[in-house]
């Protein structure tokens, strides 16, 4: 409800209301990342290990199947106004209306969608007793997960890995649009605006199939084999992605994109809850997974703007594709007996 309801709240975001539009956008960003904590600890307890690979892909394949079609009504909205009856007026042009609403779209989906899993989920496991400090309490939660991963070799090591290369999956995700943007001969705004936008789709919808493809191969190679080949192919894409300069060599770079994406989020997430010890609190070692990704998202996307300030945006691409290596370097030692 929290983040759907700020999510709602952008809908009146402007230069006059910039403060309640940016508190919107961080309560915003609270609700989903702390849902999808949330959800991610979920996957023990609705799958057998066997399962898990299958059932993660999944769910990242029916959250794309979401994304793509209220992104498709979005676009709609804004490229049509008129057939949604929104006109402009005094406050400002139809096209900038419709965006606005689809804040509100965005939000209502969210809060209507969240009902269903609220309804079918287990309630969880809440803990006795009174809860002071709670704020607090999660870093403690947090320090009491990573004292237990002393224990867990395979587990920490896995962490680790996981770390590094999702600190270049992530800022891979979040760049690759102005990437796009900046680097691409489009030939005009309007090309620009429809190529940006096809790319997104494509990403999303082959990402779908990557996380289909991904869960059969771990079932076959095992979780690690198919993570290594993932990463190798993440390099490769980095590589290409230094010499795309035409919508046609984008649009490549997209399909790939959504394949590995697709593929290293779903199996890196079953990977993580096949490694886990025996416990009812899945949701700190999955905070403890969320926290790493997100610590790795801010390291990745400052070594990115600083390389690309100083040198290209090309460079600091190849750049990235060194901690796919290092990642592949480190997944080959989880399985290590010592």
């Amino acid at each position: 409800y929290l983040g759907g309801i700020s999510c709602i709240g952008l809908n009146w975001f402007s230069l006059e209301n910039i403060y309640f539009g940016v508190a919107c956008f961080f309560l915003g960003g609270v609700g989903f990342w702390v849902s999808f904590a949330i959800n991610n600890s979920y996957l023990p307890d609705v799958a057998h290990p066997e399962q898990m690979d299958k059932i993660s892909a999944k769910g990242f394949s029916l959250g794309y199947v979401g994304s793509v079609i209220l992104l498709l009504i979005n676009l709609a909205m804004v490229m049509r106004p008129e057939f949604f009856g929104i006109e402009s007026d005094a406050n400002g042009a139809a096209e900038i209306k419709a965006m606005q609403y689809s804040f509100v779209t965005v939000g209502i989906w969210w809060i209507i969608f969240s009902q269903y899993t609220f309804y079918y989920l287990p309630k969880g496991n809440k803990k006795e007793g009174e809860r002071n400090n709670v704020i607090l309490n999660g870093f403690k939660e947090l320090k009491i997960v990573w004292g237990q991963l002393g224990d867990q070799l395979k587990l920490k090591r896995y962490l680790i890995a996981f770390f590094v290369y999702s600190m270049a999956v992530q800022t891979v995700m979040l760049i690759a649009t102005y990437f796009g943007e900046e680097e691409i001969a489009w030939g005009g705004d309007e090309e620009r605006t429809v190529g940006l936008i096809v790319s997104i789709l494509v990403i999303q919808l082959v990402a779908i199939i990557g996380a289909t493809i991904t869960a059969r191969a771990s079932k076959t190679y095992g979780n690690i084999k198919t993570l290594i080949v993932i990463n190798i192919l993440w390099v490769l894409l980095c590589v290409y992605a230094y010499f795309v300069i035409t919508p046609t060599d984008f649009y490549i770079a997209a399909g790939g994109v959504g394949i590995v994406m697709g593929g290293i989020q779903a199996l890196s997430r079953s990977t993580y809850a096949k490694f886990l010890p025996e416990t009812k609190d899945t949701t700190s070692f999955f905070s403890f997974y969320d926290v790493a990704e997100k610590i790795g998202i801010v390291i990745g996307t400052f070594i990115y703007g600083f390389i690309a300030q100083f040198s290209s945006m090309r460079n600091a691409i190849i750049f990235l594709g060194a901690f796919f290596v290092i990642g592949v370097i480190l997944l080959l030692r989880v399985n290590k007996k010592n």
